[in-house]
């Protein structure tokens, strides 16, 4: 999984995340007023802002993550046009391609947005929630521990104690989580 190989430094999945990734961003940055510098240039922003998110603690990406790159990266791209000197290519010109037109690509970037909103507000959550509910639901959830795992981990008698106890921890996760909505 490329996500755990960034967060352990593993240089093939960095590698592996450039081979799948960064062709469909430098079509779309050339498409519309870029050149392959500067799509290099917004790509490597775009995974340095991923390599910050997957260094928090229980980041969890809710989308593919080609999707995720390829919306920061228009982001930035479309940030980049509006503040320089080169105008953004009209819809009604002839060689404008429009961005949505990637396969399987989600542009919505209010989307992930709110998704990025959520995100933080589980991370206050998980926060207020404390021990040892928290490294179960970690454990279980972003590490994928067995209850098995988790069993012995926390000295319960058995997986179904440890199973009992994650139950209800993440119904006070829930409730955490939507007081504050």
């Amino acid at each position: 999984m490329i996500i755990e190989g960034m967060r352990s430094g593993d240089r093939q999945a960095f590698e592996s995340l450039y081979a799948s990734c960064y062709p469909p961003v430098m079509g779309m940055i050339v498409r519309n007023n870029g050149t392959e510098d500067e799509a290099k240039d917004v790509f490597q922003e775009a995974v340095c802002v991923l390599y910050d998110k997957v260094a928090i603690d229980g980041f969890t990406l809710t989308s593919q993550l080609k999707t995720y790159l390829y919306s920061v990266c228009r982001h930035l791209w479309l940030k980049q046009l509006k503040r320089g000197d080169r105008a953004v290519v009209s819809e009604h010109q002839s060689e404008y391609q429009p961005l949505e037109n990637e396969p399987g690509i989600d542009l919505d970037l209010a989307f992930h947005r709110e998704k990025e909103a959520q995100f933080e507000q589980m991370k206050k959550a998980l926060a207020a929630l404390g021990e040892p509910c928290k490294t179960i639901l970690l454990d279980f959830y972003v590490k994928g521990m067995s209850m098995q795992e988790i069993c012995q981990k926390f000295d319960y008698t058995n997986p179904d104690n440890a199973k009992n106890q994650k139950y209800k921890c993440l119904q006070r996760l829930k409730k955490l989580f939507f007081e504050n909505r």
